[in-house]
């Protein structure tokens, strides 16, 4: 009798071991689920992953359980978030409105002035852009604006003094052949003159806001154009002036971010 109880006992397979593999397999599991969720880079997606982990290991279900592979719930948007949200959507589509008035202001002065070989303006979502060839303001290799081009500069800021929420920067450019003078040791000195020059101008109107604007100047180092010709020299020789639309968020502006230059 004993000989058979333990015949009997050696042929039971002992299968404690699946418990600690059992756990392993669900950490496993477990951690590549949480590291999709942020390759995704998804925070609220993310936030209710782990609401969710956390209910399946510290509650008597288990994460196999779920029918799908994430037990996500579907946002409702509350009152308030949808107001906020309207709101916002309102502000910006009356800034894109503005910006677009301002275009076609630009737009007619050109026209009426003979001006569409040196000024063009453009428009996207986040900036207004006006364009002015440096043959319009400067003579070759000078920062001084031309008493006629004093006169674009004032009707400019007349047309901006209508629109005080925006941030105004006016930035220089210079083709790639050096220069090298007195008064200006490389194109960056000279771009940022030509810039802060211009700029001097606008500001002539104590009712612009100065705090809205800034000169940049570029120098060579975003060209428009090549400069292997004469004519892509010519267009990389400019002054560009942006005009940036601003979105209210609660009780303070917040400017939106905009793309580099070209």
């Amino acid at each position: 009798m004993p000989k058979k109880r333990k015949q009997h006992e050696e042929e039971h397979i002992d299968e404690t071991w699946l418990i600690p593999y059992a756990d392993l397999l669900t950490l496993l599991l477990a951690l590549f689920i949480v590291l999709f969720a942020v390759s995704n880079i998804d925070q609220k997606k993310y936030d209710r992953l782990i609401l969710a982990m956390n209910s399946a290991f510290h509650s008597g279900s288990g994460i196999l359980e779920y029918t799908s592979a994430f037990p996500l719930e579907v946002d409702q948007p509350t009152e308030s978030t949808e107001h906020r949200g309207s709101d916002t959507d309102k502000n910006i589509g009356a800034e894109l409105k503005n910006l677009e008035e301002l275009k076609k202001r630009v737009d007619r002065y050109i026209q009426e002035n003979h001006l569409e070989s040196e000024i063009e303006t453009s428009l996207n979502k986040n900036l207004l852009m006006i364009t002015i060839r440096d043959h319009a303001l400067f003579d070759s290799g000078s920062a001084e604006v031309n008493p006629g081009a004093r006169q674009l500069g004032v009707a400019l800021s007349e047309m901006l003094v209508e629109y005080p929420g925006y941030e105004v920067v006016v930035a220089g450019h210079t083709d790639n052949r050096p220069i090298r003078t007195a008064q200006f040791e490389s194109n960056w000195d000279l771009s940022t003159e030509r810039a802060l020059n211009f700029m001097k101008i606008l500001l002539q109107n104590d009712q612009l806001n100065p705090g809205r604007f800034h000169a940049e100047g570029y120098g060579e180092f975003r060209p428009i154009a090549t400069n292997e010709t004469k004519e892509g020299r010519a267009l990389n020789r400019r002054v560009e002036i942006s005009i940036y639309k601003f979105v209210s968020n609660a009780d303070k502006e917040q400017p939106v971010l905009r793309p580099l230059q070209k």
